[in-house]
């Protein structure tokens, strides 16, 4: 009997043209994703590979385990942009925003107005995974009342919500885009979370998709996403991904 290995897309076959990761960890040293500014660059490198060119970053805002803020998102951008322009790495783009724990700490930055938005007025959100915040729907009320979109980060790693899944219209009630981790897609956070992104695939309610990288094991994993089926089940989200956050160009 022969066994047949099941058919791959190599990721450089996978992602469309001017595909925009609008969820990672790049920056070096300001959260859990890359260490240093070294490990920044071979992270975008290797995602380079993978046909993923153009970036809106996202280092986590998270009291005070990352208690980062505009100015130092904003330095660390640019020292990696200064370093791919030293080693003469021009075919890259690369952006920031952030990814907010909605928290206290989220309603006061809020209301300071001090948000930095992955494009226009969309900003990228996520929760506890085990405990939503109790006042959740007001928070995104609130973030809607100042003109904001939010944008939830992989609705699919909310463990409290894969037994009740009329939440997640709800969510989609409340204003909320969805946000796909390509990972989820693999055994990387566990089949809990797979089976749920599956079933929001096929329920048809993610917006957009972005990678969540943080490190070189992240990048080696992601490479599982490139089948036949994902291709097919992903191809109108990610080019949504480029009509919303892609270069306009003429």
């Amino acid at each position: 009997m022969f066994f047949f290995k099941k058919k791959e897309i190599p990721l450089s076959d996978f992602f469309p043209n001017g595909f925009v990761d609008i969820h990672s960890h790049l920056l070096p040293g300001i959260d859990d994703g890359a260490k240093d500014l070294e490990d920044s660059i071979a992270l975008i490198q290797k995602m380079a590979s993978y046909g993923i060119k153009n970036f809106i970053t996202t280092p986590h805002i998270l009291g005070e385990m990352y208690p980062n803020t505009p100015e130092i998102i904003k330095g660390k951008l640019q020292e990696v942009r200064e370093e791919l322009v030293k080693r003469n790495i021009t075919d890259i783009t690369i952006d920031a925003a952030a990814e907010y724990m909605m928290d206290e700490q989220f309603s006061i930055l809020l209301e300071k107005d001090e948000i930095l938005t992955l494009k226009d007025n969309l900003v990228l959100v996520e929760m506890s995974y085990f405990s939503p915040p109790l006042n959740l729907f007001d928070i995104l009320f609130q973030l809607q009342l100042k003109g904001y979109k939010p944008v939830l980060a992989h609705p699919e790693r909310y463990i409290s919500y894969h037994n009740d899944f009329k939440v997640y219209q709800k969510l989609k009630t409340a204003g909320c885009l969805f946000q796909l981790n390509l990972l989820s897609l693999t055994e990387q956070y566990g089949k809990g979370v797979q089976k749920t992104a599956e079933k929001l695939l096929k329920e048809n309610l993610y917006d957009f998709v972005g990678t969540d990288t943080h490190h070189q094991m992240h990048l080696e994993l992601l490479r599982k996403i490139g089948t036949p089926k994902n291709l097919k089940q992903l191809a109108h989200i990610m080019k949504s991904t480029v009509q919303r956050f892609g270069k306009q160009t003429k």
